[in-house]
């Protein structure tokens, strides 16, 4: 059984914007509150939260983004999953189609799903609508 996430989340930002605060390690830190490492090319090192989440950037695009994703409290024996992002414009901002895929297991698949909304994709509206609005 394959568990894996598609989710879709408006964001006010432009496409543009929205792929820098995807991109740019000193714009992730201010939306997340925590240090992040991303090399814009594949191949390119990943991680997010402090060092909580690494991987290998796989893609890189003006509207697509997709890297290998392994929590650090994954066993050491797990397989990354994948996050893939497509960005696409709308009347309010930006649609983000959100792929996850690969989870380890359903509770990963399920933790993860509350988790984009809650530490990923609310800190960064609330970023846009704070600092890129005023």
């Amino acid at each position: 059984m394959a568990f894996d996430l598609s989710l879709e989340f408006i964001l006010s930002g432009k496409p543009e914007r929205v792929m820098e605060l995807l991109t740019d390690p000193v714009l992730i830190r201010k939306w997340s509150g925590e240090a992040a490492v991303l090399e814009a090319k594949s191949g390119g090192r990943f991680e997010m939260f402090d060092g909580w989440v690494s991987g290998v950037v796989l893609k890189t695009g003006k509207l697509e983004l997709s890297y290998t994703w392994k929590a650090s409290d994954w066993p050491e024996e797990t397989k990354p999953s994948e996050v893939h992002y497509l960005l696409k414009k709308d009347e309010a901002g930006t649609k983000v189609i959100l792929h996850h895929t690969g989870f380890p297991n359903e509770k990963e698949m399920d933790s993860h799903k509350s988790g984009w909304t809650d530490f990923f994709f609310d800190p960064m509206e609330d970023f846009i609508l704070m600092i890129d609005k005023s």
